[in-house]
Parts: C-alpha cells; sequence; structure tokens
C-alpha cells in the first residue's frame, strides 16, 4: 500500500527522466491525471494515456526527449501539510518553473492561481 501516490508520482516521473525513459506507467486516480495534465500544459510531459490492464487502469505517460532531468519536489506531504495565502504564491526559478496548487476551484498551477487571487495547499514544485 501506497501511503503518499502524489510522492510516488513525482518519484516515477524523475527517475524515468534521470535514466532518459520515453515512457511510463503509474496507477491510475483522478487526482494524478489532474496533476498529470497540469504538467502537459507546461511542457513537462508529452501525452497522457489510460490504459486498461486486467482488471485495473494505468496511466502511460510519455515524457519529452531533453538533455537535463526534470527535478520535481514534493513540498505538502501527509505529515505537514502546508498551505499558502493567495499572497504568499512563490515563484519557482523567477516563473520559469511551476508549482501545482490544490484549491477549492480544484488543481492549479501557480500562474492560475495568481490570476484568481486564490490559496491552497502547496502540492510540488517543478523545474
Amino acid at each position: 500500500m501506497n501511503t503518499d501516490p502524489i510522492a510516488d508520482l513525482l518519484t516515477r516521473i524523475r527517475n524515468a527522466s534521470k535514466v532518459k525513459k520515453e515512457t511510463l506507467t503509474v496507477p491510475y486516480s483522478n487526482f494524478k491525471n489532474n496533476i498529470l495534465n497540469l504538467l502537459q500544459k507546461r511542457g513537462y510531459v508529452t501525452e497522457i494515456k489510460v490504459v486498461k490492464t486486467g482488471k485495473f487502469r494505468e496511466l502511460e505517460v510519455s515524457l519529452p526527449k531533453t538533455a537535463e532531468p526534470l527535478h520535481l519536489k514534493r513540498i505538502s506531504k501527509p505529515g505537514q501539510r502546508i498551505y499558502i495565502k493567495r499572497g504568499e504564491i512563490p515563484k519557482v526559478l523567477e516563473g520559469l518553473g511551476m508549482s501545482i496548487i490544490s484549491t477549492s476551484k480544484g488543481l492549479m498551477d501557480d500562474n492560475e492561481a495568481r490570476k484568481q487571487h486564490i490559496g491552497g495547499e502547496l502540492l510540488c514544485e517543478i523545474y
């Protein structure tokens, strides 16, 4: 049993990026799918497919071919939740990276949360 599925997702992507794998699979959940959709908008992930293997669904993720491995950092953890107000949203690498925030209006990246003037739980940073 996995106690932190978001950390597991980020670790799988980080490891696949380091060894320059083109695709990886992770167990399906709506939350993971939403995170991957945000990563796809920014170009950190190229394609996401829902694949049914046996009686379970999985997400097949395609990574772009880059020279640099991705840096993914889990901020809020099950043992210590980190919440931020609308004025405290950090800029990752002066705007070159992104952070994912779980708000009352759903998951969104840092730019979208700033536009909507809304805070929430700071899940992770990607650059």
